[in-house]
């Protein structure tokens, strides 16, 4: 009987489907999980395919990412959901605790060379060996730290409690979002402290604009284990409101006296809370400040000059071994990292957009997907500005 190599497939496929690989119970004991290819094609798949549902914008923006480091780009961006899911699809903080101590745990074997049969595990897994041989010293490629440094920024406000003030949700975004560019700009491979300095900023507009999203559905929560990056996906506020969850506030605290916003205010009148308008622009326009600065700092590199601020993050140990190069950066580091740079893109739109709507947070459209997305980052990509 003559066999195809199309049936071969098909049959393979077949049976990993009745293994069910990814039981999150199981922990591979060799190396034989990460150099499978098999199992890193479904992994890099699976990742890809949960951007694709709850991030689109990253998914979009994947384009940008040179191909030798995407799978590294779609470990990195699906931890991040699988992360920031937690809290959506848990009870009691306890319950998300434990969930992110299992991830920690994940982080660690990974890092190990033992990943679980989880795959975003054994993606990371086969990214670390890949990537090793790159390396010096028999240094990680990734830094483990930051992986770690999200899992406890995000275990900080696993209870939906507010920001006690501006600087606290800066910090935030920059332990989350400005560490997961920090992370890609990590893959590609460029070490350069210019360059982390431009995603220190980009990070926390971006982490900022995320808290500002995903406000609504805190206020008001969707059912459990709903959870979506990607605009248009989310039922809306009116529905939310007849749920039975109890909602959260997360503006920072120092905000909201200062312009006199209550939380039941916004827990009873929803857009029409006194002073919730006045709180969303203040936050907004620090995110926009970040931008602006973002946008300053890229035209001093572009044109050699350095840089008239000092880098806020912390010197650590990731970024001891940089070297004169890396601190410089210069135009062709910053023509390399470009691509990483491009969430600056999709921050910025969703911040016109809601200026354009006079900074209602609960109107639906500010929900929705952003059909420019792709061309608007193509535009800035090929001009080298955002």
């Amino acid at each position: 009987m003559f066999i195809t190599q199309s049936s071969i497939r098909l049959c393979l496929a077949r049976e990993a489907r009745k293994r069910r690989p990814y039981s999150s119970s199981l922990y591979s004991n060799s190396k034989a999980t990460i150099s499978s290819s098999a199992e890193f094609q479904t992994a890099k798949t699976y990742c890809s395919d949960l951007l694709q549902k709850y991030d689109s914008p990253s998914s979009t923006l994947r384009a940008f990412i040179p191909p030798h480091a995407q799978p590294a780009y779609f470990a990195i961006r699906a931890f991040n959901l699988e992360i920031a899911r937690i809290a959506d699809t848990v009870s009691t903080p306890q319950i998300g605790a434990l969930r992110l101590q299992f991830w920690r745990d994940n982080i660690n074997a990974a890092f190990a060379g033992r990943p679980p049969k989880q795959p975003v595990s054994i993606l990371l897994a086969h990214i670390l060996e890949d990537l090793s041989a790159t390396t010096q010293g028999g240094k990680p490629a990734l830094s483990k730290s930051w992986f770690l440094r999200i899992i406890d920024a995000r275990e900080k406000y696993i209870n939906n409690a507010p920001y006690p003030d501006l600087a606290a949700l800066e910090s935030y975004a920059e332990n989350t979002y400005s560490t997961l560019l920090y992370l890609t700009l990590q893959a590609l491979p460029l070490h350069s402290l210019a360059l982390d300095h431009l995603a220190s900023h980009i990070g926390k507009a971006s982490g900022i604009v995320a808290v500002l999203r995903g406000l609504p559905l805190l206020a008001f929560p969707p059912p459990p284990n709903h959870h979506s990056n990607s605009l248009g996906l989310s039922p809306g506020i009116e529905t939310q409101r007849n749920g039975s969850r109890q909602g959260a506030v997360t503006l920072p605290l120092d905000v909201m006296a200062e312009v006199g916003l209550r939380e039941e205010d916004v827990f009873r009148k929803g857009a029409e809370a006194e002073g919730l308008k006045d709180a969303v622009f203040k936050v907004a326009t620090r995110a926009s400040d970040h931008l602006i600065t973002a946008r300053s700092m890229l035209h001093q590199l572009q044109k050699g000059d350095e840089v008239d601020h000092a880098f806020e993050g912390e010197i650590e140990d990731e970024r001891q071994d940089y070297g004169k190069e890396g601190e410089e950066g210069g135009k062709s580091e910053v023509a390399k990292g470009l691509g990483v740079l491009m969430p600056a893109v999709s921050t910025d739109l969703w911040l016109k957009r809601l200026e354009k709507v006079d900074f209602d947070i609960f109107r639906d459209d500010l929900r929705r997907r952003e059909w420019t997305l792709p061309w608007k980052a193509y535009w800035a990509y090929t001009r080298k500005k955002f």
